[in-house]
């Protein structure tokens, strides 16, 4: 089991994000040379982002990106579900009812995402905020 590089990116682009004033914006170019990545990838990545009501894009040479929600909100698992999706890790290939094997695959899924859900990025950004300082 392995998330994709987008995810490691969207969660560090989106604790940077967390550590700047509410009316900030930051632009794509300053988020992508902070993690050593093109512009046009990371522009992917903001999009999906936007698209799940996590960041909010302004257009034009003074637009960027900035939080949406309240950060109090957005757990790991809200950014590991706008970039992976939500779908199921695991998958019978044998369809028949009560399979235990899914069972238990299924309720080893349902702890890593409640315990994702527990963990807020705020908490991660204050903590990095307080190593900086």
């Amino acid at each position: 089991m392995r998330y994709s590089n987008a995810t490691n990116y969207a969660l560090h682009t989106m604790v940077h994000l967390m550590l700047q004033p509410r009316e900030n914006l930051v632009g794509v170019q300053e988020l992508a040379e902070m993690q050593h990545l093109s512009p046009t990838y990371l522009s992917k990545i903001l999009t999906k982002l936007t698209k799940a009501g996590l960041v909010e894009s302004t257009p034009g040479a003074k637009g960027g990106y900035k939080i949406s929600r309240t950060k109090h909100e957005i757990s790991f698992l809200d950014v590991i579900n706008a970039t992976e999706g939500d779908n199921s890790l695991f998958d019978c290939s044998i369809h028949h009812e009560g399979c235990l094997i899914e069972k238990v695959m299924w309720q080893a899924e349902e702890n890593m995402k409640s315990e994702l859900k527990s963990k807020l990025l705020i908490d991660i950004a204050k903590e990095a905020e307080s190593k900086q300082e």
